[in-house]
């Protein structure tokens, strides 16, 4: 039972539509003090940046991760994505008329931001061993 419920959990289809509903749906809410067409529109326009930011994070990470040497390649990387994610985010959002930009964009930047400065640590911890 529990290998079915692993291979689920590992999915990257399970993670893509994870971040689609979960961060669509704090989009929703953080926009909810407008119309609900404006805020449904928020929810779908965040839920497939996340969705997206969820499939390449992971590989823009390693592939910075690669670039920087030293010092540089623990808080390089990270902050990189945080700065680009951070730009697509607030430039798609004024581009569909998010009303409340800030709002919406908080817990996603927070939660990819630390996804990118976590893996990117072991990564940096992986090559300082070998």
């Amino acid at each position: 039972m529990m290998a079915p419920v692993r291979r689920l959990a590992q999915s990257s289809v399970t993670h893509v539509l994870f971040a689609f509903v979960a961060m669509g749906g704090w989009a929703v809410l953080a926009n909810s003090n407008h119309s609900a067409q404006r805020a449904l529109l928020a929810g779908i326009v965040q839920g497939a940046l996340s969705a997206c930011l969820t499939l390449f994070l992971k590989t823009v990470i390693e592939r910075l991760a690669k670039q920087f040497k030293g010092g540089a390649g623990l808080w390089a990387p990270p902050l990189i994505a945080c700065l680009a994610s951070t730009a697509v985010l607030i430039s798609i959002h004024a581009l569909s008329g998010t009303p409340e930009i800030l709002r919406t964009i908080a817990v996603p930047l927070a939660v990819s931001t630390s996804y990118a400065a976590v893996y990117n640590y072991l990564l940096y911890r992986k090559r300082i061993r070998a």
